[in-house]
């Protein structure tokens, strides 16, 4: 089937950390190129304007991070099980939470907040027992 590498869970979670950090920095980057680009809906995505919206420079840029990020994710099945893997993605909804608030100055409300410590707390159960 397939072979663990060496270095185990703790080498498995950094390339989660460095497949997280890309996911947010897409998700941030493709915010600022909506931002630029303004409101669109469904129908513009399947119209002349999606080249418009993917050669944005923010939002390529955010897609560039997240086929790379893919691609890391590959390397991640080949090592680990799925159902442990795939809840520690949920570290980049924190982030990119908190990071939204920063850079976007996007609410973070108590409900929001809450959700956030109930993320970490399920992420923190996931890895306990490394």
């Amino acid at each position: 089937m397939h072979q663990k590498i060496k270095g185990g869970k703790m080498n498995v979670l950094f390339l989660i950390l460095i497949c997280v950090g890309m996911g947010v920095i897409g998700q941030l980057s493709m915010k600022k190129g909506m931002n630029t680009i303004g409101n669109i809906g469904v129908k513009d995505i399947f119209s002349s304007r999606i080249s418009e919206i993917l050669l944005q420079k923010y939002v390529f840029i955010g897609m560039v991070f997240y086929v790379l990020a893919s691609f890391l994710w590959l390397v991640i099945l080949s090592q680990e099980e799925l159902s442990f893997v795939y809840p520690l993605i949920s570290i980049g909804y924190i982030i990119t939470a908190i990071l939204s608030k920063l850079f976007f100055n996007e609410s973070l409300t108590l409900f929001r907040f809450l959700g956030i410590l109930l993320i970490f707390g399920g992420v923190y159960l996931i890895v306990l027992k490394i």
